[in-house]
């Protein structure tokens, strides 16, 4: 494996974890309603766990409403009794076919938890964008070990990957404050 070869490895695995994070952070609620947020809902379809939007087509009503239309007539119950039972705190209501999920209003205090569970979340993300730089920095080192690349390539190598870490820390902190600025608004 070459200098080259390693760091568009570590920069392919920065960017899988940035996007891992990037949707961890869309299961984060803020004042408004987000369909992706029941995605942790799990319903037992026909003896297997699969998630809700394999069963129903998820759609925001208006700003505090999510509807859940499932795709069978005989899911609704199922549907409503696993989001009640999510750790989601939602409380579904059934109107024929259709599901609505209202939306509870969030407290301050709920807010400001919320922005510790992105932080942390956050601070998750740079963990492992910085454990994908050492294990890169040790690639190269064992390069250089084994004679396949100079000590001039490695310090070259490892200033490029710690920019790339920069860079990529820089995003995580910048989706953190825009989440947190999501969360916060009124």
């Amino acid at each position: 494996m070459s200098i080259e070869e390693i760091r568009a490895s570590a920069e392919h695995k920065m960017l899988q974890s940035i996007d891992v994070f990037k949707n961890s952070l869309s299961r984060v609620r803020t004042g408004r309603p987000n369909p992706a947020m029941l995605d942790v809902v799990q319903i037992d379809y026909y003896g297997s766990m699969v998630p809700l939007s394999q069963v129903a087509n998820l759609t925001l009503l208006d700003s505090r409403t999510i509807g859940v239309a499932p795709w069978e007539k005989g899911m609704g119950a199922k549907i409503e009794k696993a989001i009640r039972e999510s750790d989601l705190g939602l409380n579904p209501s059934s109107q024929g076919d259709l599901i609505r999920v209202p939306m509870p209003a969030m407290t301050e205090e709920r807010r400001k938890e919320l922005t510790k569970v992105v932080r942390g979340e956050g601070e998750n993300a740079k963990i492992i964008v910085r454990n994908q730089r050492r294990d890169a920095n040790e690639a190269i080192k064992r390069l250089v070990k084994d004679k396949l690349a100079s000590e001039d390539d490695e310090r070259r190598s490892q200033e490029d990957i710690q920019k790339l870490t920069d860079r990529m820390i820089a995003e995580v902190d910048r989706l953190v404050a825009a989440k947190e600025q999501d969360i916060l608004a009124v």
